[in-house]
């Protein structure tokens, strides 16, 4: 339940907000998740007075606003065509109009197409009051106690790299029982993400390795992945098919 609404026209007035102590205060981006009941009492700081919905190209990098939209990211020219792949997969048109690309990954559970994308991607955050830049990968596990009194201004991923995406589903517009994200730099390090399962997508491996070790990695990262969807040993089997197609996409 929303208590108060606040629309602050300056960060200063947004972090002052979201650091009082009580009640219990958050930022609301496109309102997509905050919408809907929550079972505690809470107020909400809305963000889109701020000028955080800029997207600059800068050299091999994207930066973006914390409240750019998916869809607004999703007409960006130039993002890697997998990623656009995800965001598709991650929300219909008319909720991606309004969620926004910090409020998508701070919502997200291991089912998130977008979060598996940005996490291969190794997206980087900056966090004010203290302008902290932080890996999205160290982000996600710690959400509730990193962003305590804590606003994500921007975000910023790379455009120099290779992408790929690829799932399982129930159906094609359906959450992810298995996703593979996998992005590949021209030195040769390679991110192999899983979502379908969990609190989070992992990730399964960071560096240089061959298939073998790729595989070895996605078994390890999905061993104890059974839920009400699948077994870990369907996950697995699937998990390191779609890897193998990937990184045979890169070749």
């Amino acid at each position: 339940m929303i208590l108060e609404y606040h629309r602050p026209n300056t960060l200063e007035e947004a972090l002052d907000l979201l650091q009082r102590p009580t009640p219990y205060t958050v930022p609301l981006g496109g309102g997509s998740v905050l919408s809907r009941k929550t079972a505690l009492p809470l107020d909400v700081v809305d963000l889109q007075n701020l000028g955080l919905d800029t997207v600059e190209a800068k050299g091999s990098a994207l930066n973006l606003g914390a409240t750019v939209t998916l869809q607004q990211l999703l007409e960006t020219p130039d993002i890697p065509e997998a990623l656009g792949k995800a965001i598709r997969h991650e929300a219909t048109y008319n909720l991606r109009q309004v969620a926004t690309v910090a409020g998508a990954l701070v919502a997200a559970d291991g089912r998130s197409a977008f979060a598996t994308a940005m996490l291969a991607l190794d997206a980087q955050l900056t966090l004010l009051p203290d302008g902290e830049a932080m890996s999205l990968g160290d982000l996600l596990p710690l959400r509730a106690e990193m962003l305590k009194g804590r606003l994500i201004t921007a975000l910023e991923i790379p455009l120099n790299v290779k992408l790929c995406y690829e799932y399982v589903a129930r159906s094609p517009a359906d959450l992810p029982v298995v996703a593979v994200a996998v992005a590949q730099w021209s030195s040769g390090r390679t991110r192999v993400v899983l979502g379908g399962t969990g609190a989070q997508p992992v990730m399964a491996m960071d560096g240089k390795f061959d298939e073998d070790q790729a595989q070895a990695a996605v078994e390890n990262a999905l061993f104890s992945s059974d839920d009400q969807w699948a077994s870990a040993a369907y996950r697995i089997d699937v998990a390191q098919t779609l890897a193998r197609r990937c990184l045979a996409a890169f070749e």
